[in-house]
């Protein structure tokens, strides 16, 4: 099982929305082969696993046990069902890390196993499959998607310039410009983040400021889909946002349009002045999976405040002051998970899960 878990890890990143899944095909203590579910839309690990099999070995899948992370689905998506493969081939016993939340799953495909004469065992290493897809869970247990906090800070506890002029390191006196916080290694995996959720969040002042293209450019993945709060539609149509080159979605209280020309959606919000509890059930409805808020201060705040989070990365260049910046974000009983360090640079990784 805890093969099957590496090779799930494989297709992070390239998945979504289905979970990551991984299977293997034992004989007398002998791998006959293992495969992963490689790519959304494509087979599933059950069938990579069955189709690795040398030519040889094929007589000994009738006696052979299948170890897979996540219950083999039963029902007919992009593929058919697992479960179907599995009885066809005549494997005798299946290993199953945790069951399958999904609804058109949940226990259904065990209980066909069972129903053909297949002996399953539920419940091997259960909570590191079920952690390894804690977005696939959250999302069809709490209905609700999986919400990432990032957010770069400086030594002194401050995430961006306090106005225009900003003081630079080893200069007389201020220059205009944007900080640049996090080092160039940090970066890269903030794009390696970012291109293992669907969605990536950032506020109205954030867009204006920092013109952020908000893709995957320092890393190989998908771009996710930008998301962008523009309460009274004010935000210019300059901005790298709205190039149509990735789907984007602007969050506002004024008009409820698709745009397809522009590969843009204006999803309406009321007047509330708590956003992040809308953001959450709109995105809940247009069934993305996860999101990454990067910013700024007050949107990162708002989910904070509202205890809408599972994760947090905070990058803190330990070089870095900015007096009279604007303050980070402030926690509530954050769970520190572990430390990392990438030269000037430490990552501080929290926790909110249940999973």
């Amino acid at each position: 099982m805890q093969r099957c878990l590496e090779l799930a890890r494989l297709g992070a990143g390239h998945v979504a929305p289905n979970p990551m899944v991984g299977a293997v095909l034992v004989f007398e203590d002998r791998i006959l082969g293992e495969g992963y579910h490689r790519l959304y839309g494509q087979a599933h690990a059950e069938v990579n696993c069955v189709a690795s099999v040398r030519e040889e070995d094929i007589a000994l899948i009738p006696h052979a046990t299948m170890y897979v992370s996540l219950e083999p689905c039963a029902h007919f998506g992009k593929t058919p069902p697992c479960a179907d493969l599995i009885i066809a081939k005549k494997i005798p016993r299946v290993v199953v890390g945790c069951r399958d939340p999904f609804p058109e799953v949940d226990g259904k495909g065990i209980e066909k196993l069972r129903a053909a004469g297949v002996e399953v065992e539920v419940g091997v290493l259960e909570k590191e499959c079920i952690a390894l897809n804690r977005r696939f869970f959250t999302f069809h247990t709490d209905c609700r998607p999986y919400i990432v906090l990032k957010w770069a800070q400086s030594a002194d506890g401050k995430i961006a310039a306090g106005g225009e002029l900003i003081p630079e390191r080893g200069s007389a006196g201020p220059v205009s410009g944007r900080v640049l916080i996090s080092n160039a290694y940090s970066n890269r995996l903030v794009h390696k983040w970012r291109s293992e959720e669907a969605a990536i969040l950032v506020g109205t002042n954030t867009a204006l400021s920092d013109d952020p293209a908000l893709t995957v450019r320092l890393w190989k993945g998908r771009d996710p889909v930008r998301l962008v709060i523009d309460r009274e539609l004010r935000l210019p149509g300059s901005l790298r946002l709205f190039d149509g080159a990735v789907r984007t979605i602007v969050f506002n209280t004024v008009r409820q349009e698709e745009a397809p020309d522009r590969n843009l959606l204006y999803y309406r919000l009321s007047r509330e002045d708590n956003l992040a509890p809308q953001i959450v059930k709109a995105l809940y409805e247009l069934k993305i999976q996860s999101v990454l808020v990067e910013g700024g201060t007050q949107l990162l705040q708002s989910f904070i405040d509202a205890d809408y989070w599972d994760e947090a990365r905070v990058i803190i260049n330990n070089e870095l002051e900015i007096p009279g910046g604007l303050a980070a974000p402030v926690w509530k009983n954050a769970r520190l998970q572990s430390v990392e360090s990438l030269l000037s640079d430490t990552i501080r990784y929290y926790d909110n899960t249940l999973y």
